[in-house]
């Protein structure tokens, strides 16, 4: 077993690595951003290194960085946890190159299914065929038309490199095809620094349903049951929950094999998932995320199988230590995703900043995989996902009632969270009929009378003075060490300039209320201006795309009229209020 694990990754999921390790005995590293400097997963890890920047390109995506925590910190494994670097075989040879296990499976696996084009040919290889689509990557809009044309309209355009519903857009028409491509190559190179993209035919109304699977490196792979992740907004889940509910037996077993299979395929070992679309009665294969899940908390609920132990003991040399035979499903388990996101409206706007209270819920079969704790911030620059709520019970119904009483305890403060979506998603009887699809949350669920819980007033941060501290921490030589300091209870520090930012700040954080002066909804940066002085626009039209928390999100006119200022260039940092255009 390895001495010393360093995490290359931040939140949640490093926390939860990080307590895994320690179960076992297993020394870890954290490493972090600037604004990563007082997080959780750095006050939880035996040692903590220092990345240098701000945003994910030049922190957790700066492999030369990470590679020299890793020299530093004399760590002998790595686990990339999920997102970043997690399924990119150039950091995983790199790792490997040092003589560094990497907690995963090995890069030739990661380049074959990382390649979404390439894992299509893999799994049809074995005989798991997915959703009609291309093997090539998309270099010209004429691609897209003359695939919409012979298979018809939407046509889903995804990142070839990433998973996650980042990088994916849905064409409905010809008229979207180049805003479609430029959207999703752009959020493809944010989120996994390479923006090939690819095409499929986009199913009307399927469920998501996916396969965990273990491989080790003596032949032996086992699927431990499926979830299925349906309910969900923009691609991302929301609610995930196992196994399957009202699927026949004969699919579960079939898409079990064919999960094996295609890892098999691939040579693949460790933990991976399989995801497959179904729809009446038949299922396809969608992409293999060779990776830990997002929602691997529910499999471990009904198997009673401690997954990231699991990846430690394998990427170690270990054989699994059970058989397919072994593998028992027991009662039913449901994981909410608690995002800082304003649902209202069915927007799911981003909603940066300090976590001013939490209180997580408690009880029989209850279990929270939190990031973050009171008096933390949440970043514009990374992943919105606070916490997860996980909640096991006897079967379906049980879990879900469980669940609802414990999102009723939960208590965030500070920031608007999805969880009133995710009390409405629950109690809705097409979730319990098990009726809805991947389109039924944006589609069929009315959320026109929800309201975020939590967000704090909107107002100028920078002149917002910061908590003093008493315990701290110093850094020597890029290596983070955590100190007590007593200082008088009126000391803060200086609040800092926010770079870029965009003139005409409001008080109001509304999108412009029909003045004509646009403002932004939230915090975050200009990715590409859509109106120049002297155009004509109408009320509702997009005129600037803001990114925030890795999702792009369309400021739009409050008006009709003529544009007459437009105050932000693509680049420019944005604070919620911050006008952007204003319209005569």
């Amino acid at each position: 077993m390895f001495t010393k694990v360093l995490i290359a990754n931040r939140g949640e999921i490093a926390v939860r690595v990080i307590r895994a390790c320690r179960e076992m005995g297993v020394a870890t590293v954290a490493v972090y951003s600037d604004l990563d400097r007082e997080a959780l997963h750095t006050r939880l890890a035996d040692e903590a290194y220092a990345l240098g920047g701000q945003t994910a390109a030049e922190s957790y995506l700066d492999t030369e960085a990470i590679l020299s925590a890793i020299d530093r910190s004399g760590a002998d494994a790595v686990h990339p946890g999920y997102g970043f670097f997690s399924e990119n075989a150039d950091f995983a040879r790199a790792v490997t190159d040092r003589g560094v296990t990497f907690i995963g499976p090995p890069p030739g696996a990661i380049e074959v299914m990382g390649d979404k084009i390439s894992a299509r040919l893999a799994a049809e290889k074995v005989g798991v065929l997915g959703v009609p689509g291309t093997t090539d990557f998309i270099t010209d809009p004429d691609q897209v038309r003359a695939f919409g044309t012979e298979h018809g309209y939407p046509v889903a355009i995804k990142a070839a490199y990433g998973g996650g519903g980042r990088g994916m857009k849905v064409v409905t028409d010809e008229a979207s095809i180049e805003d479609a491509i430029e959207s999703a190559q752009r959020e493809a190179m944010a989120y996994f620094a390479r923006d090939e993209i690819y095409m499929e035919r986009y199913l009307t109304a399927p469920r998501h349903v996916e396969i965990q699977v273990l491989a080790d490196a003596h032949g032996n792979a086992v699927y431990l049951g499926e979830r299925d992740c349906s309910a969900q907004r923009r691609h991302q889940k929301l609610i995930e929950e196992a196994p399957a509910p009202a699927l026949p037996d004969e699919v579960r077993t079939a898409m079990g094999e064919a999960a094996v299979a295609v890892a098999l395929g691939c040579g693949y070992t460790n933990a991976g998932t399989v995801e497959f679309l179904y729809e009446d009665g038949d299922f396809y294969y969608l992409e293999m995320n060779t990776r830990l899940q997002v929602e691997h908390p529910v499999t471990e609920l009904v198997t009673g199988l401690d997954l990231v132990e699991q990846q430690l003991r394998i990427a170690s040399g270990e054989p699994l230590s059970f058989s397919q035979d072994d593998v028992a499903i027991s009662g039913h388990a449901i994981e909410v995703r608690i995002n800082a996101e304003d649902p209202a409206g069915g927007a799911f706007l981003p909603s940066p900043g300090r976590i001013t209270g939490l209180k997580v819920p408690d009880g029989f079969g209850v279990r929270f995989d939190g990031g973050y704790e009171a008096g933390d911030e949440i970043s514009q620059y990374y992943d919105n996902l606070v916490g997860k709520l996980v909640v096991w019970g006897r079967d379906r119904d049980v879990a879900i009632r469980r669940t609802l009483r414990a999102l009723d305890e939960m208590v965030v403060e500070g920031v608007a969270t999805t969880i009133p979506a995710d009390v409405a998603i629950l109690a809705h009887p097409d979730f319990g009929a098990v009726s809805h699809s991947t389109k039924w949350v944006e589609e069929t669920l009315d959320l026109s009378d929800v309201r975020a819980d939590g967000a704090a007033p909107v107002g100028d941060d920078d002149d917002a003075a910061a908590t003093a501290r008493r315990d701290t921490t110093v850094e020597v030589d890029g290596r983070r060490f955590a100190v007590s300091l007593w200082v008088p209870e009126t000391v803060a520090p200086a609040a800092a300039a926010r770079p870029g930012k965009a003139k005409g700040r409001r008080s109001s954080g509304g999108a412009g209320g029909g003045d004509g002066r646009v403002a932004v909804p939230m915090q975050g940066t200009i990715v590409k201006v859509l109106v120049a002085v002297g155009d004509s626009v109408e009320a509702g039209d997009p005129v600037c795309v803001l990114e925030a928390m890795k999702m792009e999100n369309n400021v739009a006119a409050d008006k009709a009229g003529t544009i007459a200022e437009v105050l932000v260039t693509p680049g420019d940092s944005v604070g919620a209020g911050d006008v952007v255009v204003v319209i005569e």
